[in-house]
């Protein structure tokens, strides 16, 4: 016999006498707790619920809140002089499930439940043909995006100061005022809203008299 059953917003397989970690719940040591969004039931028979299973409860014991091991989240941006490192451990609480109840008032609800989807399943079936009438509309795709690192962003003067050096032109903003200018002119020549390094670098080579290189 065993259960799903969401506690917490997370959904977990429990059964008799079962040790877990679930996310941080309000009660103290030895508290007990019982929890009545049942998904699934099976005992001899399964149940599945609509969205819960009507009569049953799990019920468990506060063991401990504890913290799960520490989880390091860094984050780095190229070029941009940014660095962040943080850590974090989730708060937990151990439970120990008692029992799962209420199985015999289950099935009557379970009997009822079941007519109502058999005639909802008919007026359903009744309904198709009206419903094959109206083709689905073709979802728009639209092509992916290329990351931060790989694009140009033309609003970052030190990002513009980088393709400058790079093609050994002054780091004026003149040039840089040149080089916006000819990211409206690739970007139209490509069809494209965003500019991918490769894509630009190749554009500023083919036009390069127009920028003022270095003294």
């Amino acid at each position: 016999m065993f259960a799903i059953v969401e506690i917490a917003g997370l959904q977990y397989k429990v059964e008799q006498d079962q040790k877990l970690f679930v996310n941080r719940l309000k009660g103290d040591k030895g508290a007990k707790v019982s929890f009545d969004k049942v998904l699934l039931t099976v005992n001899g028979s399964t149940t599945v619920g609509a969205p819960a299973v009507s009569g049953i409860t799990v019920d468990a014991e506060i063991l401990d809140h504890v913290k799960a091991d520490k989880v390091i989240v860094f984050k780095k941006k190229r070029r941009k002089g940014y660095e962040k490192k943080n850590g974090h451990r989730q708060s937990l609480t151990q439970i120990q499930i008692t029992g799962i109840t209420g199985f015999d008032g289950a099935k009557k609800t379970a009997k009822k439940e079941t007519a109502k989807t058999e005639s909802t399943e008919a007026k359903t079936v009744k309904a198709e043909p009206k419903a094959e009438k109206a083709a689905p509309k073709a979802e728009k795709t639209s092509a992916p995006v290329a990351g931060d690192a790989a694009t140009v962003n033309f609003s970052e003067d030190h990002e513009l100061n980088y393709l400058l050096q790079k093609h050994g032109m002054s780091e004026s903003a003149e040039n840089r005022k040149v080089l916006v200018e000819m990211g409206k002119e690739c970007k139209e020549k490509e069809g494209k809203r965003v500019l991918s390094t490769e894509i630009f670098d190749a554009f500023i080579a083919e036009n390069i008299d127009r920028l003022t290189p270095k003294n």
